[in-house]
């Protein structure tokens, strides 16, 4: 029984751990929508083309969980956004090893300063940058840890928006909180 305890108890705790708001990092500044974002890497896109980052870390649960959604979304969007993956972990892994493991076959970019330039600060988290590389969306991909509910598919209601021309119609404030992992160097308050 009291294994049986601890192995629920293990299990309730990292759902619930995730299921709260990762905490602000000290000196956080925040990034408004229609900021210009502006990182070597994004002169490797076609021009006018909306771009699509993926803050990324192999190490986080609810980083692994939502893989499947977003090969799901690469496969929907992927003639219409550049899709690109930010790797944000303190451990060396190479865009092969990510690009196998994770059976996705974009991008992946090792740069520590294009998260704090988005306004991110845990992951998994979506930015959404237009054709001017104007920061339309940041924020969760859905409601559901594990992506499954289609009415809070935050990410791809963003997508939609931005290639309809609709503005950013992402509205429930679960959408633009923090939910996961803290970043690597992110200090809480």
């Amino acid at each position: 029984m009291l294994l049986v305890a601890g192995i629920a108890s293990f299990f309730y705790y990292n759902e619930w751990k995730y299921s709260l708001p990762t905490p602000i990092p000290a000196g956080y500044i925040a990034v408004q929508t229609g900021t210009k974002i502006n990182f070597p890497q994004l002169n490797n896109t076609s021009p006018g083309k909306p771009v699509f980052l993926h803050f990324f870390n192999p190490d986080c649960p609810c980083s692994r969980f939502n893989m499947e959604h977003v090969r799901s979304l690469v496969k929907k969007y992927g003639d219409k956004i550049d899709f690109k993956i930010v790797l944000v972990t303190a451990k060396p892994y190479t865009e092969k090893q990510v690009q196998d493991r994770f059976e996705i076959m974009i991008p992946v970019l090792h740069d520590s300063t294009i998260a704090p330039s988005c306004g991110v600060y845990s992951t998994p988290q979506a930015v959404i940058l237009d054709g001017e590389h104007r920061l339309f969306y940041r924020g969760n991909y859905n409601r559901s840890r594990y992506c499954t509910d289609k009415k809070t598919s935050y990410a791809s209601i963003a997508l939609n928006a931005l290639l309809q021309k609709n503005g950013n119609s992402v509205a429930d404030p679960f959408a633009l909180t923090a939910y996961g992992c803290s970043l690597p160097g992110c200090n809480k308050q």
